[in-house]
């Protein structure tokens, strides 16, 4: 694989690692959410770069004269990555709206610290 070609698969790939390591060794529900960001970003160029064919045109098709299809780019790609952006998005403001609203209970965004209260809690129902 030369690197130098296929840069956008390689940085994709790199931004994925990094968020889904912060993702699975992070306590902080903050750091969480950004690990789950960059993960999606990276899934994005993924995608986007995967779509992009060189010297191929935009799939607007005039309206007169006969189409040969092998001179666009399928757009399918292109809409994964702006309705995954659009999830993502609103994925990332629920979960924003939730760790608020655990700050608000616990005092902290630590995973750790936040198990030991709800089951001290628990315990003393």
């Amino acid at each position: 694989m030369n690197l130098l070609v296929n840069y956008e698969e390689v940085t994709s790939m790199v931004l994925f690692a990094i968020g889904f390591t912060m993702l699975v060794f992070s306590r902080n529900i903050m750091k969480k959410i950004l690990g789950l960001n960059i993960m999606d970003t990276g899934v994005y160029l993924f995608l986007a770069s995967m779509g992009y064919i060189e010297n191929k045109l935009s799939p607007i098709v005039p309206a007169t004269g006969p189409v040969d299809a092998h001179r666009y780019i399928n757009p399918i790609p292109a809409g994964l990555v702006l309705t995954g952006i659009v999830v993502s998005v609103s994925f990332s403001a629920l979960m924003l709206a939730l760790a608020v609203r655990l700050y608000q209970k616990y005092h902290t965004l630590d995973l750790d610290e936040i198990y030991k209260k709800c089951c001290s809690e628990d315990e003393e129902e």
